[in-house]
């Protein structure tokens, strides 16, 4: 059976157990959201799910998007987002899918875009240590320093850990439990952190790690 939604991440904070212990979790907003689109192996080579996520104003889409929704149906949406998927018979185009899609202990993985952190030097971007700070050092404390050796390669490898662009990444946080689904508010609670900020859109898929 197919499971996947499209939700916005709203923030951190905490329940508690039957034992009375404080579990850190992340509430998401998931759903509803409606499949505008079902893709066969027969007509397009491949199986998955297109689900529509987050309504919004018409003026605000193109004409194509709107047609596109139009076929079925649907609202105008913020994000369309594509799902892979072996089976396709249980689902059609123009369903709902809400929150209690998931149920509570199940597992999920979650991908989401990372805090952009702007330019960043090797010391906030990967952990550096730093140079010396004594000994004739003046203006190299926080610079990576030898970047290339000399004769042989004469030259800089590929992936060389250096300055630059930190964040806005595309990270996927795996086998996160559902600590809990409130269905009637479509509420998902996830234990731990999930990467974006507050707001940001998340997608939510079945754990690959089963």
């Amino acid at each position: 059976m197919f499971k996947g939604l499209i939700g916005r991440k709203i923030g951190m904070t905490q329940i508690f157990d039957s034992n009375g212990a404080a579990i850190p979790v992340t509430l998401l907003e998931a759903g509803p959201c409606f499949v505008s689109q079902v893709k066969t192996d027969k007509s397009d080579g491949y199986n998955a799910v297109q689900l529509a996520f987050g309504e919004m104003k018409p003026n605000r889409l193109t004409q194509a998007e709107l047609g596109h929704l139009k076929t079925n149906n649907l609202p105008p949406v913020r994000v369309l987002r594509e799902f892979r998927t072996k089976k396709v018979d249980e689902i059609k185009a123009g369903d709902e899918l809400k929150a209690n899609l998931f149920a509570t202990d199940e597992y999920v993985d979650i991908v989401g875009i990372t805090k952009g952190k702007g330019l960043a030097g090797v010391m906030k971007r990967h952990g550096f240590h730093g140079s010396q700070r004594t000994h004739g050092q003046s203006d190299r404390q926080r610079h990576a320093g030898s970047s290339g050796s000399t004769t042989t390669p004469g030259r800089v490898y590929k992936g060389k850990r250096m300055a630059g662009r930190m964040g806005n990444a595309r990270v996927t946080s795996s086998h996160m439990r559902i600590a809990l689904v409130d269905a009637e508010r479509n509420l998902i609670a996830v234990n731990g952190p999930v990467p974006g900020p507050k707001g940001g859109t998340v997608v939510i898929k079945e754990a690959r790690k089963q």
